[in-house]
């Protein structure tokens, strides 16, 4: 993802919670935060397989949650399609393992 310059009023601390808002795009999810586009989960799917391969913040969005709440919105969408997931990105795949109430998706 281009760095396009700080996030929209973003906090600066980490542990606030900010306002992100996540869409299904074509082959990727992405979250937005104030009308500015923050992150991206890249996807392929293959039938009812979701194999995630890629997931970017934003470098001056980084650590206020973002990535994880752009995955958890991903990996819900999934669920409620039935699907699986093949989790090649590094991210994806430790998000699962430290949420094991996603762990059944894993194909």
């Amino acid at each position: 993802m281009e760095n396009t310059g700080a996030a929209p009023d973003l906090p600066s601390d980490g542990e606030v919670e900010v306002p992100v808002q996540v869409r299904r795009d074509g082959s990727r999810y992405v979250a937005t935060l104030r009308g500015e586009e923050v992150g991206a989960s890249y996807v392929r799917e293959h039938g009812d397989r979701v194999t995630f391969t890629h997931t970017e913040v934003d470098p001056d969005a980084e650590g206020h949650g973002i990535g994880s709440t752009l995955v958890r919105w991903a990996l819900d969408d999934v669920r409620s399609r039935g699907a699986s997931v093949d989790p090649q990105c590094p991210f994806v795949a430790a998000y699962i393992r430290r949420h094991p109430e996603y762990q059944d998706l894993v194909a």
